[in-house]
């Protein structure tokens, strides 16, 4: 199973989950019980990448259960009683296929890739564990002991993971994307069977999940077979509704450091607390999306230029922004120092450079450079079939359509420098800021 994803790698075309409109063609349908199917056809080779995508991330966490979205994640496996623990994994691998499952903050999905004659089985399967989870008391400890070793090893020991959970506590002082979607330490040591099945209950059914299929199949095909599978499932009524309490307007910058003697290399990290994909009125998700790739889409952005190349104060620097999000995100500039450089120091040619972002930042070409980057980025990406699938499947959890992804590339193509410039202005204040170091001490 994937770890809890960890957000703050500069999240580019593929992984945020954009495709061109010229691509397959992609339909949909809604089962009578509620589950929601995408069908992706790619007839290239006779394999097909089955999905199924619930609703509900780490942000939906219960108060005081922080990480039962990602533990439950792990329980899926643990079997049912058509099927015991193991049984699914192993026919995925005597059949040649792969699987994983991943949580995030808005979305948890399981996925297989298998041969396309394999893909009834595949669906029957996961529609079992869907309704029929068995979730033995003796599982519990151990794959809890799994998880609470999996932070110890990823967070408890890495110092940059440290700095990261910090400064998103900060950012987020309300919202619960400022907690860990592995979850807080103290909390999952407390999480129990009972935990587990009532978040089962609440989220795992048809009417929450999205079936997506890409690959060798028909959209008929995808149907009959969900039908006799999927659609067994009795509908529970409505789709539950997901409460986040909203973030006040941020007032007040805010400092945090992290010193560590296992830090090998000192950084420095900028979050803004800016507008997603599904909150950002007008055009702004597209203006900060082409913003970022602007300043900080790699050795020929303006960020690396600046601090790089020109001033020698750094040895990296760049820019990225987590579009997709169901309410306000993160746009994160970040600049690593050159030796001899304090952060304190890089921190105030950071805020130098970033003032002038809209009088030497902002020129035609720069700008046409990153469109033609971001939209070709995206299409690459679209020639994976499994990356078709996540880039539906994770669109449509957080509430985007079909359309709004097809529509992207164009979008992209249709800002201007004054919607960048608008963007830079509201969003890129120190008041909606957090900055983070990340220094060596003494041991």
């Amino acid at each position: 199973m994937d770890a809890a994803t960890k957000p703050f790698l500069r999240a580019d075309a593929a992984s945020q989950g954009r495709t061109e409109g010229g691509g397959p063609e992609v339909s949909s349908f809604t089962l009578d019980n509620g589950l929601d199917v995408v069908v992706i056809p790619d007839h290239r080779v006779p394999v097909v990448t089955h999905m199924i995508w619930y609703r509900n991330g780490s942000a939906d966490d219960p108060i005081g259960q922080s990480g039962i979205a990602h533990f439950l994640e792990h329980l899926m496996f643990k079997g049912t009683e058509k099927h015991p623990a193991g049984e699914f994994s192993k026919v995925v691998s005597g059949l040649g296929g792969q699987e994983n499952a991943f949580t995030s903050f808005d979305y948890t999905a399981y996925f297989q890739r298998v041969a396309r004659e394999h893909l009834e089985t595949m669906m029957a399967f996961e529609a079992d564990r869907m309704t029929n989870l068995l979730l033995e008391e003796s599982v519990i400890g151990p794959e809890r002991d799994v998880v609470l070793e999996e932070r110890r090893m990823r967070v408890e020991t890495d110092p940059s993971s440290q700095l990261s959970e910090a400064m998103a506590a900060a950012l987020f002082v309300h919202h619960p994307y400022g907690i860990p979607i592995i979850g807080w330490m103290h909390e999952i040591e407390t999480l129990n069977r009972d935990h587990a099945l009532d978040y089962y209950r609440r989220f795992y059914t048809p009417e929450n999940a999205i079936l997506v299929v890409a690959g060798d199949v028909t959209p008929d095909e995808v149907r009959r077979l969900a039908e006799d599978t999927y659609g067994r499932i009795e509908a529970r009524g409505e789709r539950p509704v997901r409460f986040r309490p909203r973030d006040p307007e941020p007032v007040a910058a805010r400092h945090i450091t992290v010193a560590d003697p296992k830090v090998e290399q000192p950084t420095l990290q900028r979050l803004y607390l800016v507008p997603s994909c599904c909150s950002a009125k007008n055009r702004d998700c597209y203006a900060l999306e082409l913003l970022a790739e602007v300043i900080g889409g790699g050795p020929t952005s303006y960020l690396y230029r600046k601090l790089v190349l020109e001033r020698g104060l750094a040895v990296n620097a760049g820019a990225w922004y987590m579009s997709s999000a169901m309410e306000e995100t993160r746009f994160c500039v970040y600049a690593v120092p050159a030796e001899g450089v304090s952060l304190e120091a890089l921190e105030v040619a950071v805020d130098e450079v970033l003032k002038n972002i809209s009088d030497e930042a902002l020129d035609f070409e720069a700008i046409e450079r990153a469109k033609t980057r971001l939209v070709a980025e995206t299409i690459y990406s679209t020639d994976s079939q499994s990356a078709l699938a996540r880039i539906y499947g994770s669109a449509l959890a957080i509430g985007e359509t079909i359309e709004d992804v097809k529509r992207w590339p164009s979008e992209i193509e249709a800002v201007l420098k004054d919607d960048l410039a608008s963007v830079t202005e509201r969003y890129l204040t120190l008041r909606r800021s957090v900055t983070g170091y990340l220094k060596k001490s003494a041991s």
